[in-house]
């Protein structure tokens, strides 16, 4: 983590007024340090294909699903973390209220059926979210069409029956043929559908493109049936036809290009991030070893990221650091040397290796490491976890391992100056003495949207900070373990892109901290 400092000018003298201290210059002036808000991206994945995460079964009543989430939410809260990536459309089905697609099963445990009584769980999870100052990012499988986990019959209004031309059967899967321009186009609508009705903050896709590959019952490799898809693209083409294998990686770039600049047009300020499987190809950089990501499921990540065709780039690092044919740091570091319009890098980390009852399972300490060693790398600044299951569980000690020391102190998303550089105005802050606390009412000169309001208390040698969302107006800055208010007070206001505004230090005389109003 890169740290500034900032020296900024205090005024002590102090004008009240009914009984609020306004903060006021005087010819008094003193030079106070007041250090920056940590910036890192913290966020976890809530998977909801095959109810890994939520809800934890299908059908559950209402009532529970609602409970399971706000648990979820207010233990992301609770660690200082700020971001959720929100599983809603595992599988041409929706987790949310839609008119293009079918209420999932892994919801109400029938494909078609909404929630009773009704609610969007879409729109809960953004509010809620919100109320906590935690961004909410809509995840999306873009071409997967059923899961082999799936139970209940196919809904009429499921894209199998409305438009079966665009969909293949392959293996145990349905899936959106990714060569026919109608079937880019389905999905491109609905993930724009949600952009357009829902106060989401980004949009997220994961790893599946073309499908991982799969095995008939004789244990030979079924290849995509997109035959009919590549005739027609050789048959209308001009110039030299690409081969099967570049058109489909084609299919995919022109795809993930698109959407970003659909996204844009529609709302500016939401973020566009894909995981891809954390492995470009074997051999790059020399010593990796694995599944190559390119040939197989036809994903050119690096292409996408050397473009910037992303606000944020997350490669599913799901190994040990000391794994030499995989290791975290070293394709850490590979990735952001790609990076190079300077995007956000925040890897992800199979976190639920720790809470894993399976062959492979590791100790905390190398979530705890692979956290640290992304600070250290240059240019990355964040993580991703996967999944919500591993933080609601506490194996080996991970949940105290993270509170007490990789997310001890608060973070701001790092902001995203591509997009938008400009700072809200500069908060316009009253303050009350309530015997050793101090209450804060917070506006901004411009009333503009807040997202948070980053505030500083200087008690002693020691600064706590503490994130407020933004529709909070006020604020109670606790004493400390001496039972005396803070020396000094810092805040500034944040938007929701992440550029913050100028900095309001206020520091109360000795003659208010001992005035007590009840």
């Amino acid at each position: 983590m890169i740290f500034r400092r900032f020296y900024i000018l205090i005024f002590p003298a102090v004008l009240l007024i009914n009984g609020c201290a306004l903060f006021r210059p005087s010819v008094d002036i003193e030079t106070v340090v007041v250090p920056p808000v940590e910036r890192e991206f913290r966020a976890v994945w809530i998977a909801t294909v095959a109810n890994i995460d939520w809800p934890s079964r299908p059908g559950l009543p209402v009532a529970q699903q609602k409970a399971e989430l706000r648990a979820m939410l207010d233990r992301v809260e609770a660690l200082n973390m700020n971001a959720v990536i929100f599983q809603i459309r595992p599988a041409a089905d929706a987790l949310y209220e839609s008119d293009i697609e079918p209420w999932s099963e892994y919801l109400t445990g029938q494909q078609g059926k909404a929630p009773e009584p009704f609610y969007d769980p879409l729109a809960f999870a953004v509010e809620e979210a919100h109320r906590r100052g935690l961004e909410l990012h809509a995840w999306f499988n873009p071409f997967r069409a059923k899961h082999p986990t799936a139970r209940s019959e196919l809904d009429s209004t499921h894209v199998y029956y409305t438009n079966p031309d665009i969909v293949r059967e392959y293996g145990r899967h349905l899936w959106f043929d990714p060569g026919m321009q109608e079937a880019q186009d389905h999905s491109i609508e609905v993930i724009l559908d949600v952009v357009r009705r829902y106060n989401i903050d980004g949009v997220h896709i994961d790893d599946y493109f073309y499908p991982y590959k799969e095995r008939d019952s004789l244990d030979k490799l079924i290849d995509f049936p997109d035959s009919l898809s590549y005739a027609n693209y050789i048959e209308y083409v001009f110039g030299e036809p690409l081969s099967r294998d570049d058109w489909r990686r084609n299919n995919v770039d022109r795809f993930v290009q698109r959407l970003y600049h659909e996204i844009k047009n529609e709302k500016s300020y939401v973020k566009f991030g894909i995981s891809p499987f954390g492995i470009w190809r074997p051999g790059y950089p020399e010593q990796i070893e694995g599944f190559d990501a390119y040939a197989e499921i036809y994903a050119d990540a690096k292409l996408w990221l050397n473009r910037g065709w992303i606000d944020y780039f997350s490669p599913q690092l799901y190994w040990p650091v000391d794994q030499k044919a995989q290791s975290y740091p070293v394709l850490l570091q590979w990735w952001q040397q790609e990076n190079i319009f300077n995007r956000h890098l925040w890897p992800g980390n199979f976190t639920s290796r720790v809470a894993d009852r399976g062959e492979v399972v590791w100790p905390a300490e190398e979530i705890i490491r692979q956290i640290h060693l992304t600070r250290l790398q240059r240019g990355s600044e964040g993580n991703i976890h996967f999944s919500m299951r591993s933080l609601i569980r506490n194996s080996d000690n991970l949940i105290q391992r993270l509170d007490d020391e990789s997310y001890r102190e608060p973070a701001l998303i790092p902001s995203s100056p591509w997009l938008d550089n400009t700072p809200p105005s500069q908060p316009e802050v009253q303050t009350e003495i309530l015997g050793n606390d101090v209450l804060l009412t917070l506006a901004t000169r411009d009333n503009d949207d807040i997202w948070l309001w980053a505030i500083r208390s200087k008690f002693g040698r020691e600064w706590r900070t503490e994130i407020v969302p933004g529709w909070r107006n006020s604020f109670r800055i606790k004493s400390d373990d001496s039972r005396h208010p803070p020396e000094v007070i810092a805040v500034s206001a944040v938007n929701r892109l992440g550029n913050e505004s100028v900095t309001v230090v206020l520091k109360p005389d000795k003659a208010n901290e001992i005035r007590i109003l009840n």
